[in-house]
């Protein structure tokens, strides 16, 4: 029996840590060609070298989302290696929390330029590729914080924009078998939830414990949490699942 994602090409921004690296590792499992973009080039480098070491074929790049030639180049780079730009995931992603009176300009700008304009150059990239090709999945990493939360009015705007964005998608490229979804990650155990816990001035393990105390599941998501939601989507037979928010949070968001 086949791998799931055998002869499939899935690029991933912000895919070197986190939540990111654990979806190129289960498409990187199950057959695909991963292709992973980021502005960190040490973990890009590490992720890199793991992933070869276990045999996958990889393509990593160091650039910004926020660089509309940068990605074009990553896409066609990639489009030339692979053949085809199957699988995108807009995951790259910053947090600038703050109350709203203390928020700079600075702030709310780098955070709309990543998740927003970042995913608005990757998608419009991809989609040529796609749209060629008659086939394509688009899956967008909001949040819970899409619903609102304190302390974060330009990561909660943001993430609420990606939704829209991903609603839009779908109504204009389904024709082209093209379908895009959303996965909202509630409380997951990352680098930037750990900042979180920094900024807030508690130990990581207590922000975790305080978590769990109102997750119904009673425990904390992990990275595979979300890259099994992922994959669901990026299934070739899930074609007729498009345009859906799917809350990843061990509980039921309104």
């Amino acid at each position: 029996m086949g791998k799931t994602f055998e002869g499939r090409t899935a690029f991933v921004t912000g895919g070197s840590r986190g939540i990111g690296r654990q979806i190129v590792e289960r498409f990187a499992s199950e057959g695909a060609n991963v292709a992973i973009i980021d502005v960190n080039e040490e973990a890009l480098a590490s992720a890199q070298n793991e992933l070869h070491e276990k045999g996958y074929s990889v393509y990593a790049k160091n650039a910004s989302v926020t660089d509309r030639e940068q990605i074009e180049s990553a896409m066609k780079e990639v489009f030339g290696l692979f053949g085809s730009i199957d699988i995108l995931v807009n995951n790259a992603g910053v947090i600038r929390d703050n109350m709203l009176f203390k928020m700079t300009d600075e702030d709310w700008l780098t955070v709309m330029d990543v998740h927003l304009k970042g995913a608005f150059y990757a998608t419009r990239a991809a989609q040529q590729y796609m749209t060629q090709n008659n086939y394509g999945r688009i899956i967008n990493i909001s949040s819970t914080s899409a619903l609102g939360n304190r302390g974060q009015s330009n990561y909660s705007t943001a993430k609420a924009g990606l939704q829209g964005l991903t609603k839009t998608l779908a109504i204009e490229l389904g024709k082209f078998g093209i379908t895009a979804n959303a996965v909202a990650p509630g409380f997951i155990e990352t680098d930037m939830t750990k900042a979180t816990a920094e900024r807030i001035g508690v130990p990581f393990e207590e922000l975790i414990k305080a978590s769990v105390a109102q997750i119904p599941v009673g425990r904390s998501g992990k990275p595979e949490d979300i890259a099994n939601a992922v994959a669901f989507f990026a299934d070739e037979r899930s074609s007729f699942v498009s345009g859906q928010v799917l809350y990843v949070a061990g509980g039921p968001k309104n």
